[in-house]
């Protein structure tokens, strides 16, 4: 039974669960279904399957019917897995450790050779469970990195950016970076002008700088009792002046090789690799909340010149202060 019309546009399948977060299922469609040509010719043809045909339950308080069973895969040109949540939290949509339910494994043992394969969110973890991710670099939701990093130790997880390409299968973070994924291939398949066309088309930008980074909320630590507990609490309220290893050594009483050794088998890592992420925090928190100049948050967060504020947040977030504060409070809040 032929599923896609014949027509010779791209076949794109979506294989989608219970559990389905609807957003996903949306954006492919809508994506791909705004690409076309200079005739105006759609580009691109996507049908929604499912291991067993019927209603697929979501997470939201409706479920989706799916007409289309497996068999559609096997005529793709690109497969899609959308994240699923699974009714008892499971994350991963009734994947379990390591392992892909029998229908599921029976489903996407029908792509074809040659197909690629794409997942968005916690799809990845089915791409991994399949063994299509050994070997390869991927990325998945932040919240799932270290589960994901423990169950399939094989795969070159990279958590903080918002999708990879590895030619044939690739991954994306949250459901959002599903956009930039598909965008992506669009791109990949039919050049820039196409696929910014489907970005003014669906209103979203084109290209989204950084990673999954600057969205991973870094709260900063309330110092517990420890023996340099004190020099931290004090660093915190001094974070915009300079602070030195002497000063801290001497909040703890005690001498400067003796408060290095502590201070990093307390926290995992150096005084002073522990004061830039304090005040890169510092500086998130004054870019979302405050309309201060970038010099102004450079000085406040004890980064002195918006030079060196600039470079750590490349570093750190791989975006810039202005990028960052554009993302969460719009390119017109606050003067640059």
């Amino acid at each position: 039974m032929d599923i896609f019309t014949g027509t010779g546009r791209h076949r794109v399948a979506v294989l989608v669960r219970h559990g389905l977060l609807p957003m996903e299922l949306g954006l492919v469609h809508q994506l791909f279904g705004a690409a076309a040509g200079a005739d105006g010719a759609p580009l691109y043809e996507v049908v929604t399957c499912a291991p067993e045909p019927g209603e697929v339950r979501t997470t939201a308080d409706f479920s989706v019917y799916v007409a289309h069973g497996p068999h559609a895969l096997a005529e793709a040109d690109t497969v899609l897995v959308p994240a699923a949540h699974g009714t008892e939290g499971d994350e991963d949509g009734q994947v379990g450790e390591g392992r892909l339910p029998a229908p599921l494994a029976d489903a996407l043992a029908r792509v074809r050779p040659g197909a690629r394969i794409a997942s968005v969110c916690t799809g990845a973890f089915v791409l991994a469970a399949a063994g299509l991710l050994d070997g390869r670099r991927a990325t998945t939701h932040w919240k799932s990195a270290e589960r994901f990093r423990r169950v399939y130790p094989a795969v070159r997880l990279d958590p903080d950016v918002l999708y990879t390409d590895e030619g044939e299968v690739l991954t994306s973070a949250g459901e959002a970076a599903g956009i930039d994924l598909c965008l992506h291939m669009i791109r990949r398949d039919h050049g820039a002008a196409v696929a910014n066309a489907v970005a003014r088309t669906t209103v979203v930008p084109p290209h989204r700088d950084g990673g999954q980074a600057q969205y991973i909320p870094r709260p900063v630590p309330e110092p517990r009792r420890s023996s340099t507990g004190a020099a931290r609490a004090w660093a915190l309220e001094n974070l915009g002046r300079p602070v030195t290893l002497e000063e801290l050594a001497a909040r703890e009483s005690t001498s400067v090789r003796s408060f290095t050794r502590r201070f990093r088998e307390e926290t995992g890592v150096t005084a002073g690799q522990w004061l830039v992420q304090q005040r890169i925090v510092r500086a998130r928190q004054l870019l979302e909340e405050t309309d201060l100049s970038v010099d102004q948050v450079a000085a406040e967060a004890g980064f002195g010149t918006a030079v060196s504020l600039r470079r750590h947040m490349q570093q750190a977030l791989g975006v810039t202060p202005t990028a960052y504060r554009a993302t969460f409070r719009g390119p017109a809040a606050g003067p640059s």
